[in-house]
């Protein structure tokens, strides 16, 4: 497995080597020891989370507060996503900005997200089943969201490579989730 970075720290995309024969294929989705290299301390997983969702479907963004934060390893089983990561933590030198991946059932991509960063996706595909794997379990008292389409954040969730260029479907949740500006964060930039 191969692990990349990408501009704002903690974010890590894992990529797999696939085998193709004529049978099909295989390729390895976890490995602790790679990761907890990759990451630089052991995380524990508690809790796995799957969403089935049709084209055109946002979820997002969303976050829990401490003491429920969550770290999340993301991939798509079927289908594909346009995963989006948002850096909420204070003192971090990317504030405020965002990461954007396609992860597909095809590419076979994983985003290691840890706490501190809100983290929404738009399906590309119908049936798109969303796999995620959470450091610490769901609590509703902790669950906090932030606005998808906040012009403070300037995300970009079209994909004309999908012809998604019309306005996604939300939940009521989402679609009234508030500003970034409204959010005072309780995350501290460690570097």
């Amino acid at each position: 497995m191969k692990i990349q970075t990408h501009s704002i720290a903690g974010l890590l995309e894992l990529i797999p080597r696939r085998f193709v024969d004529r049978r099909g294929a295989f390729e390895e989705t976890w490995n602790a020891e790679q990761f907890h290299v990759a990451v630089g301390h052991a995380v524990t997983f508690v809790q796995d989370n799957q969403s089935v969702s049709n084209a055109g479907v946002l979820r997002g963004l969303h976050l829990q507060v401490p003491p429920f934060a969550q770290g999340k390893l993301v991939r798509v089983a079927a289908g594909a996503a346009l995963d989006v990561a948002v850096d909420l933590r204070r003192g971090s030198p990317t504030y405020g900005q965002h990461q954007k991946v396609v992860l597909s059932a095809e590419n076979g991509r994983q985003l290691w997200i840890p706490p501190g960063f809100a983290h929404g996706f738009l399906s590309l595909e119908d049936a798109t089943t969303f796999c995620y794997k959470c450091t610490v379990r769901y609590d509703a008292d902790a669950e906090r969201s932030i606005r998808w389409d906040d012009a403070a954040l300037n995300i970009d969730w079209s994909h004309a490579d999908y012809g998604l260029d019309q306005r996604p479907q939300l939940s009521e949740k989402d679609a009234e989730a508030p500003l970034f500006d409204d959010f005072h964060s309780p995350f501290n930039f460690t570097p």
